[in-house]
């Protein structure tokens, strides 16, 4: 993409109403507009790492078997009086009514939805078990919308169902989703700490949310430093092998991790000094396991291998796709900027031409940018090198690919790393192989 045509807008100052590190470099970026309150327009750098994020979700989803599908926003207000939620959920909820007089909703979670599905189209114990996600757009009428994407009103999130016939069933997908967060929160380059927590709105017997560590997180955490040594993402846990998964839960659970609400002082104090870790965190993902709640509620059941009826044990599991955004730059920012994780990046790199009208500078710099296919940010602007530089940091590129006079004409480039500030001149025909 050329930055001279480029919808990127942006800003020198730090808006008034952004109070967090991320809300600032979202706007400041030019990721990100407001269009009301907690609702936000994604520009195009801020939409790229949006679809990146839930590419790796999606990824990691299918790896443990997970169908995709989606559902509509919009919700029949009856399923939800079926369940007995209608009334309870509370003024979060966006209720709407029709041109014909029917109650609607703003969907702010699916487990209604889902559960009709599943009741009009499985009907034996062979059938089952099932789990699909979607990754869909949610409204949450937040009384005081703050933080920006951080806590909105409107949010992409990823929720996931599960079906099974049995507790021993819902058990090992609790425990394959799980495993499936842990990778996806390595995959983005994130320290990721699973705490028992409580149920909310959606309730249920089994609950953990997943905490990610940042200095500017909203709460604090207590862990063990145990968490920071399991490879997740490797080959040592199995999304097919129940045996493997226990032996995955048994670490999730048996090391301490809790919030600063739930900490256990006494058995903080079991912990060797040497492996205990303290620090901020933001809660990005959450799990639950609440068996029949809904199945009998609105009476869904399949018939048993005894030919008797079944009411399905379910589960949930959300990861709050636009939420991650901000909380990766909570976990990831310099006072230049936003660092990206390279899994996530809009851009894998930006190219400086740092004299724009100079023919061996435009030469090298159009060959560099052929070679990324289109995929780089080509900062072709008339602009001061030092607006590029400050540009180019507060974007927060992996990569940064200087092209100057005196490298043009020898057909060479620097090549600078965001994260640390290493650099090396190369062949400009190196470039792409040498990020790869």
């Amino acid at each position: 993409m050329r930055l001279s045509r480029s919808l990127l807008p942006t800003l020198k100052e730090t808006p008034a109403e952004a109070q967090i590190v991320s809300h600032r470099l979202m706007l400041r970026a030019g990721l990100v507009r407001q269009s009301a309150a907690g609702i936000y327009a994604w520009l195009p750098a801020g939409l790229r790492v949006l679809r990146n994020i839930a590419q790796v979700v999606r990824e990691e989803q299918d790896a443990a078997g997970v169908q995709e599908m989606l559902m509509p926003t919009i919700q029949s207000a009856d399923l939800w009086r079926e369940s007995g939620r209608y009334e309870d959920y509370g003024r979060e909820m966006l209720r709407i009514r029709d041109r014909h007089e029917r109650d609607l909703l703003y969907g702010p979670t699916n487990e209604e939805m889902i559960t009709d599905i599943f009741r009009q189209s499985v009907r034996s114990y062979r059938q089952l078990p099932q789990m699909v996600y979607h990754i869909q757009w949610k409204f949450r009428d937040e009384v005081r919308p703050r933080f920006g994407v951080m806590r909105g009103r409107e949010f992409l999130m990823k929720d996931a169902y599960s079906f099974d016939l049995d507790y021993a069933g819902a058990e090992l997908s609790y425990r394959r989703m799980m495993l499936s967060y842990m990778r996806i929160f390595q995959r983005l380059g994130l320290k990721a700490i699973p705490m028992l927590a409580d149920t909310g709105p959606i309730g249920g017997e089994l609950s953990h949310e997943f905490i990610i560590l940042a200095p500017t997180g909203e709460s604090q955490v207590f862990y063990d430093a145990a968490f920071e040594e399991i490879d997740y993402a490797g080959s040592a846990f199995s999304h097919q092998s129940p045996a493997d998964l226990q032996r995955f839960f048994g670490l999730m659970t048996t090391q301490y991790a809790a919030t600063e609400e739930k900490h256990d002082v006494a058995a903080w104090d079991k912990v060797p000094p040497e492996r205990r870790r303290e620090g901020r965190g933001i809660e990005v993902g959450h799990i639950f396991y609440f068996g029949t709640k809904y199945s009998r509620a609105m009476n869904f059941s399949v018939v048993g291998a005894d030919g008797q009826p079944v009411y399905p044990e379910m589960g949930s599991y959300g990861v709050g796709v636009s939420r991650l955004v901000g909380a990766l730059i909570e976990a990831n920012h310099d006072a230049q900027g936003i660092c990206w994780p390279d899994s996530v990046a809009p851009f894998p790199a930006a190219i400086l031409n740092l004299k724009q009208g100079d023919a061996a500078c435009d030469a090298l710099c159009e060959q560099v940018y052929a070679q990324f296919a289109g995929e780089a940010l080509y900062d072709d602007r008339e602009e001061r090198a030092g607006v590029k530089f400050a540009d180019a940091d507060l974007l927060g590129h992996p990569w940064q690919i200087v092209v100057g006079p005196r490298g043009a004409a020898l057909g060479r480039v620097e090549l600078k790393r965001r994260v640390g500030g290493a650099r090396e001149e190369i062949d400009a025909a190196d470039v792409l192989g040498r990020i790869r």
